[in-house]
């Protein structure tokens, strides 16, 4: 009963007018967004994060989850259409799906991609609701020890499953925790690492990163690339998907949302790495697994449910545990930080209009989702020719001036620049910058809960060990590490072996 009042004060939030216009906003520019090869959904919430500033906490919330899961749809059109993923998440899409398009049956791809990005959505946000405060209830048990191996297990996590390349990613975590204790000493309050620069006092401003990291270096990077794509068509007829496409597709839709949603929860690649288990999953159940990667509705339906439902349990971490799963979620944290609201276990108490708020607009912004995503598929059609030369120079642009209103500083457009160009030498290297991210937000928190248990301890690390919540998830960590070197040593003696043959 509780339970149902919060929800029905969370839709007098979420359908507020204010709210529902932001959320309808969210939801579009989102689908643009995903539309845009070139335009991330990383890149395009670390642009927005200034206009945050001037309006209220769940209302900006509403708006940048919006964007999030509205991207995730917006992905699918350019890979069904040009075989060009707009979002990493939609890198499965393609195989199936642009040969569903050479074969005239782009509007079907499109149809069941939009209807199972719906039907995975609604799914994520139920076991959202229903997971969620019984998440939080849990995390008010962690105390600074296990706060401490939540943040290494969250930051080790995200460089197993980030990249292709463990070791860059660690290296690039490395970083980030490096850049996080720039700033004010926690405990003691000395400064630390300013070079005498008063600007650095109070730390690397989190907007400014993050704003040259993935908005400057991703126009960078795309106006880099020499080659283009070019639409299969530009028309699209017969959107709605036949019964017989439903019933070759129902099933896939079922297993997707739940694998994106059981994913999604976990810290690291959960939009990347859902879309692709339920690929795999699709063929191996498959009667007929020779026909994906030839135009299998199946691997279209699987992979965009999983990826929907990714992007909605990954605010499970966040909200109730102040642990962000991914990218995203790093920077709808620095969001609410923003607003001087930490997220965490004690969210849900203090701040419900925000907590089941946003939850609750999550409903209502898949529905919007689903209405405009057929009808506008034509529109979506012509932004593809819109050419990254006119996109990138304004965005830029606009990227300066956004982040100079915040603090009114010429320091923190500098700090956009060099990590603007840090964040493209990255990217031509093969570093992912979201690690970086991560590992910047969780810094504070790993330093501090590890001083504190230290204090508690009287500097036994035994502490970590000995209490059952703190153990469990030291367990997880030992396993990961060894699954890692025992996966690496394999990988050696089998390129050994290869080699000799």
């Amino acid at each position: 009963m509780e339970l149902f009042d919060s929800m029905i004060s969370g839709f007098h939030v979420a359908l507020s007018l204010k709210n529902l216009l932001y959320c309808l906003v969210g939801v579009l520019l989102g689908m643009v967004v995903g539309v845009l090869p070139g335009l991330g959904t990383v890149a395009t919430i670390a642009l927005l994060l200034p206009l945050t500033y001037n309006i209220p906490p769940e209302t900006s919330i509403i708006m940048l989850a919006g964007i999030y899961y509205g991207t995730m749809y917006g992905g699918s059109i350019t890979s069904i259409l040009m075989d060009m993923p707009g979002e990493a998440s939609s890198v499965v899409t393609t195989f199936d799906g642009y040969q569903m398009a050479k074969q005239g049956k782009a509007g079907v791809a499109l149809g069941i991609s939009a209807i199972g990005s719906f039907i995975a959505g609604t799914v994520a946000i139920i076991g959202l609701s229903l997971l969620a405060p019984v998440a939080a209830t849990f995390a008010l048990k962690f105390g600074p020890p296990e706060y401490t191996m939540l943040a290494v297990f969250g930051v080790l996590l995200v460089s197993y499953l980030s990249t292709k390349s463990v070791i860059k990613s660690v290296i690039v975590a490395l970083l980030g925790l490096l850049l996080s204790t720039i700033g004010q000493d926690p405990i003691e309050g000395s400064m630390r690492f300013t070079m005498g620069i008063t600007h650095l006092m109070d730390g690397l401003d989190f907007t400014a990163m993050t704003m040259g990291l993935f908005g400057v270096a991703e126009v960078l990077h795309t106006m880099d690339q020499k080659g283009k794509a070019t639409l299969i068509t530009s028309k699209v007829s017969r959107v709605w998907p036949s019964l017989k496409d439903w019933a070759e597709s129902k099933w896939a839709i079922a297993r997707g949302s739940a694998v994106g949603f059981l994913i999604g929860i976990l810290p690291g690649g959960g939009a990347i790495i859902s879309p692709m288990l339920s690929y795999a999953i699709e063929k191996r159940v498959s009667k007929h697994p020779e026909q994906f990667g030839k135009g299998a509705i199946e691997g279209v339906a699987g992979p965009e449910s999983a990826n929907n439902a990714s992007a909605g349990s990954a605010f499970i971490p966040l909200l109730t545990m102040g642990i962000p799963s991914n990218a995203v979620m790093a920077l709808i944290y620095g969001a609410l930080l923003i607003h001087g609201i930490t997220p965490g276990p004690l969210l849900i108490k203090e701040h419900p209009e925000i907590f089941w708020g946003v939850i609750d607009s999550m409903y209502v912004g898949n529905i919007i989702l689903l209405l405009l995503s057929i009808p506008l598929v034509g529109i979506f059609v012509k932004l593809l020719r819109v050419r990254m030369g006119i996109l990138g120079p304004v965005a830029i642009m606009m990227t300066m001036i956004g982040v100079y209103t915040i603090n009114n500083s010429i320091f923190d457009m500098w700090c956009v620049i060099i990590f603007g160009v840090l964040g493209y030498l990255m990217r031509k290297f093969g570093f992912d910058a979201g690690p970086l991210v991560l590992a910047f937000v969780l810094g504070p928190i790993l330093e501090t809960s590890f001083r504190q248990s230290m204090l508690i301890s009287d500097g036994s690390f035994a502490i970590f060990a000995t209490r059952p919540l703190a153990g469990s998830i030291l367990a997880g960590i030992a396993l990961l590490v060894l699954s890692s070197l025992v996966s690496a040593a394999w990988k050696r003696r089998k390129a050994s072996k290869d080699a000799a043959a």
